[in-house]
């Protein structure tokens, strides 16, 4: 058998086990030791190969990085119950109500900052339609419009620091989470401005969709007001800093400084009179159901990735993209529109665990900045949440809302937001500097130019100085 026929077997070997029903974790692993004791019977490596494979899994479940996971995860979990989305809520769309749209503006608003606080798209869809789908619903808001701006400011967590997602990629990228996180800022600016761009535009063309609320609905006006919005705000300004801030400064690790978001999530949850056992207990075992799933997926995928790389599915998966019309651009179309179609039946962390391992070298070899491609992939893949028939920001949604909200209605409204969010990633494309202008570029100077000469004394004047290089 011509081993250039094992890569593409392997992946349709895969395809058919997902397309069956089985578990995407040991789909991977069965698929990766089928495929190797046949590698090993046919000679196209030997069992000694396969024996780096106890090693390899080692190597994953021993890297502190992933150690993040659990804790951004249990911070989450932690915040979703503690009450702090209900304050900031309620205070923006008072403050927001008097123009129209204006609930959408503070859904939007506020889901960035839950984004930035809790890492999960299921704590913020949940909040935010619980609070906030009831209240447009009672003042005339389109329906498609108000399922359509809670489900995707909801999912604006997958690319705004500390998302999740990024530590994935930037752990399968080798790239640090730090340079993750500062290349999505510009992508997370830009997403908001598009989302808030899109509901003027409805409010401008189709005011009627998002009325203001009457003057009834609003609370006291002024300082009191402000005050209130504050009161919520700052709190989560201070745990955005406690995250984020001592990753960008160098103060602490993406784990360490996971360790301190989970801390200060049971601080707020104390403060706003909300922390209990129960709370912690429930949030515990959601981090923990998290992170046992991701850690079996990586399992999984190592199994896979080994024995594919063991057949030079490298070569062949960068002999077919390489090639690709168009270069850089090309390649970036290509993946893109192939991972957006993935997402359909993958969750982004099997696409994560799976694809990114196998495109990184490419991308890799064609000049393409790894950690633009990080962050690039990142945004496709929150589209995830947003489309049949695994849309899970659209099942959170379905779950919370009420019986007279129609299904059809959640999954219309999610068009519009889809179509943004692929905007989003043909604009990152065009436009690199949105993800690398963020990056610390050092100092610049290239370690492998630096000479250093040094004269030897005892040689005379004349003898020739020692270059290091």
């Amino acid at each position: 058998m011509n081993p250039d026929y094992m890569p593409p077997l392997m992946f349709g070997g895969l395809v058919i086990f997902l397309l069956l029903g089985f578990p995407v974790a040991f789909s991977l692993a069965a698929v990766g030791l089928f495929f190797g004791f046949i590698s090993i019977e046919l000679g196209f490596f030997t069992t000694a190969y396969l024996g780096n494979l106890p090693l390899r899994v080692f190597g994953t479940l021993s890297n502190d990085l992933l150690l993040s996971i659990p804790f951004f995860t249990l911070m989450g979990a932690i915040l979703e119950r503690c009450g702090l989305a209900e304050d900031l809520l309620e205070g923006t769309g008072q403050l927001f109500g008097k123009i129209p749209g204006g609930l959408a503006y503070a859904v939007i608003l506020v889901g960035a900052v839950l984004g930035a606080i809790t890492g999960t798209v299921a704590a913020s869809v949940i909040a935010m339609g619980m609070i906030s789908l009831p209240i447009m619903m009672r003042y005339g808001y389109d329906m498609r419009i108000a399922t359509g701006v809670i489900a995707a400011s909801g999912t604006i967590t997958q690319v705004i620091p500390p998302s999740l997602v990024l530590i994935v990629l930037g752990d399968q990228l080798g790239r640090s989470v730090g340079d993750m996180y500062a290349g999505a800022i510009g992508p997370s600016i830009l997403q908001i401005l598009l989302f808030m761009a899109f509901i003027a535009g409805v409010s401008i063309f189709a005011p009627h969709k998002v009325p203001a609320l009457p003057p009834e609905a609003l609370g006291t006006r002024g300082w009191p007001l402000y005050w209130r919005v504050l009161k919520g705000m700052v709190p989560s300004i201070v745990l955005i800093f406690l995250v984020l801030g001592t990753i960008f400064l160098g103060l602490a690790t993406p784990t360490e400084a996971g360790a301190m978001g989970a801390v200060g999530a049971v601080a707020l949850a104390w403060v706003n009179g909300r922390y209990s056992w129960p709370l912690i207990r429930e949030a515990m075992s959601n981090t923990m159901r998290i992170t046992a799933m991701v850690i079996f997926i990586l399992i999984g995928s190592t199994v896979f990735s080994l024995v594919f790389q063991g057949v030079d599915g490298g070569l062949w998966l960068e002999h077919m993209l390489s090639g690709l019309p168009g270069g850089q651009v090309g390649f970036l179309i290509a993946v893109n529109v192939f991972v957006f179609f993935l997402a359909f039946f993958l969750d982004f962390f099997e696409i994560a665990f799976i694809i990114v391992p196998l495109l990184a070298p490419v991308a890799a070899k064609l000049g393409i900045d790894l950690v633009w491609f990080g962050v690039l992939l990142c945004i496709n893949l929150q589209t995830s949440f947003m489309h049949p028939p695994f849309g899970f920001a659209l099942f959170y949604l379905r779950g919370i809302a009420p019986k007279s909200v129609l299904s059809r209605d959640i999954y219309w409204g999610a068009v519009p937001w889809l179509l943004l969010q692929l905007l989003l990633v043909a604009i990152v494309i065009i436009w690199p500097e949105s993800v690398t202008y963020w990056i610390d570029k050092g100092t610049g100077v290239d370690p492998n130019s630096v000479r250093i000469e040094v004269p030897m004394p005892d040689m005379g004047e004349d003898a020739p100085p020692i270059t290091f290089n």
